[in-house]
């Protein structure tokens, strides 16, 4: 494939839900990795619910669970194996566990033959970007071994954490490595058996075990100062290390065994022109809330479905710069979360050890200080104040605009117990409560938002499920089936909502003041609307409307720095 949409560098989970994302939208995408294959040892160890809900629009969820353990908890315990902390958190409210265990080649495996689906994206292995140069009406991207360049309009690098692609679109990596060593090994045949995971926050050296699926379990030690790298890499100091654990190291199964340390990084900018950076190569961060790979697949979320709106005509190039303007706070939150945790449990002095001990024991015998670490309410969530949405009123922490829609499961008046989203669909979504949309709308708007490919959703009680007065052709009825729909809407004022495809709310207001948002939010969105005849490229809806793009010229700039 050398004329494409966008290019991919980078086969690893982000560049390959991203590819998934847009094979889903028709995007014509090539996937370029100087690797032969996937890599095939664990890395990261944990999905979130957000990862998993990522999954389920791209059609995957049903291949990737069966390589999880769901629910998992994780306990933290001092010098002592007394009992600290505890995450156990009991909501599913965006539709899956918050903590699983989960073998990463294997779900990597799944992204990629998912790919199959779409003969309009492709995964050429062992080919190396060389060069990357910016044109007027794209990018031209030259490979390793072909003499022909690809030519494409974006280029997306999830390219890791020395990323190529970042050091040619000169952005910096700002923020620090720490000095500290850690030892990761992964074995098969779990020598423990039990379904969870512990953390040892002991001063004499602090340590991590992990179960992961189908009987592998991840083992992390801290190496001291005077601990060289190739001590700790002897098969006697491994042994020496998981004999702490098990009765008999030496019939330990090791599937690998390495050396890392911990980074906190960001990157001066997200995009450059027509250039992107997502994941490891965007950020990093240490591995202490399991973060790193699902930030990877938020930056794919949040990125994929504007990329697509792009390249299919549906709104301007500046929608894209709300890619760095929401993922960057976020991410910056996640990095100094996981910084100060890793800060909390790594002390190697005793005395502090054993403050740090009484001040979370302390509060632990709060219950509202508990409920807080027990169901991970200090996990920084999506919320956006500028990028993509649009709030009728300055933003406030009760606002549910730039927030993530919860996901219970509803009743169709065909299937019960659906997963909300399995009705949204993949693109964007107006919800109303004991509302119709149109009615709400009024016909221009509607069929506005029906040519960006808007579904349109009243919710009811389960009651009124099979009531058809009122009935839309273009409207889907759902049952409030748990009542979890109604209790949200409790909570708010609001009773209309439009969803983005990464199931964000971009807007939400009461039923009278629909048209009004609706109006704002095009415009946040970029896009316009007229009638008549337009080039191809631009999306008609059946009545013959058409979308108009609304083009701006976008420069980004950064300064170049090392990358560690």
């Amino acid at each position: 494939m050398n004329d494409a949409d966008v290019v991919i560098v980078g086969g690893g989970p982000v560049g390959l839900t991203l590819a998934n994302i847009l094979g889903l939208q028709d995007v014509r995408t090539l996937v370029v990795d100087e690797r032969d294959s996937l890599i095939d040892y664990p890395r990261g160890v944990g999905l979130d619910d957000e990862a998993l809900r990522t999954f389920q629009a791209i059609g995957l969820v049903d291949k990737v669970l069966p390589h999880t353990v769901p629910n998992q908890i994780l306990r933290f315990f001092d010098r002592n194996r007394r009992l600290l902390a505890e995450m156990a958190p009991p909501d599913a409210r965006f539709g899956w566990p918050k903590r699983n265990g989960f073998v990463q080649p294997m779900v990597d495996a799944e992204l990629l033959a998912g790919l199959d689906r779409f003969d309009h994206v492709q995964v050429a292995w062992g080919s190396r970007m060389e060069a990357c140069a910016e044109t007027e009406g794209g990018v031209t991207v030259r490979l390793s071994g072909d003499e022909n360049p690809v030519t494409a309009r974006y280029l997306v690098g999830c390219d890791g954490g020395r990323s190529a692609t970042r050091r040619l679109m000169g952005v910096s990596f700002e923020g620090t490595t720490s000095a500290t060593r850690w030892l990761v090994v992964d074995v098969a045949n779990d020598p423990l058996g039990h379904p969870n995971s512990e953390v040892g926050a002991d001063p004499e050296r602090p340590y991590a075990s992990i179960s992961i699926a189908h009987g592998i379990r991840r083992f992390e030690f801290m190496i001291h100062a005077d601990e060289s790298d190739e001590q700790v890499e002897e098969p006697a100091f491994i042994e020496r290390m998981l004999g702490r654990f098990v009765p008999d190291p030496q019939r330990v199964d090791v599937i690998r065994h390495r050396v890392y340390t911990h980074h906190s990084r960001i990157a001066g900018a997200f995009r450059a022109g027509r250039m992107f950076l997502a994941g490891d190569a965007a950020h990093l961060m240490p591995v202490w809330q399991g973060q790193g790979y699902n930030s990877g697949i938020r930056d794919a979320a949040n990125l994929g479905w504007k990329l697509a709106s792009v390249i299919k005509g549906q709104a301007g190039d500046a929608l894209l710069d709300t890619y760095d303007v929401e993922r960057r706070k976020h991410a910056r939150a996640m990095i100094d979360l996981s910084t100060m945790v890793g800060r909390v449990i790594s002390p190697t002095n005793r005395r502090v050890a054993a403050l740090r001990d009484r001040v979370i024991r302390g509060a632990s015998v709060v219950p509202t200080l508990k409920r807080y670490v027990l169901e991970m309410r200090f996990k920084p969530m999506p919320r956006y104040e500028q990028g993509a949405v649009h709030h009728d009123h300055a933003p406030t922490p009760t606002s549910p605009t730039g927030t993530l829609f919860i996901q219970p499961r509803v009743d169709t008046r065909e299937q019960a117990g659906v997963l909300l989203d399995d009705v949204l669909g993949t693109g964007f979504a107006v919800l109303c409560w004991n509302n119709n949309p149109r009615a709400l709308l009024g016909e221009q708007i509607f069929n506005r938002w029906k040519a960006l490919g808007a579904r349109f959703v009243a919710a009811r009680p389960v009651t009124q499920l099979h009531w058809t007065g009122h009935d839309d052709p273009d409207v889907v009825i759902v049952g409030d089936r748990t009542g979890a729909v109604k209790a949200w809407f409790d909570a708010h004022t609001e009773s209309v909502l439009f969803l983005r495809p990464d199931r964000c709310i971009a807007g939400a207001c009461i039923a009278q003041r629909a048209p009004e948002t609706s109006e704002a939010l095009f415009a946040v969105l970029h896009v316009t609307q007229r009638g008549g005849n337009e080039p191809d490229g631009n999306l008609h809806n059946g009545s013959g409307a058409v979308l108009h793009v609304a083009q701006s010229t976008v420069e980004s700039s950064g300064t170049v720095a090392g990358t560690p």
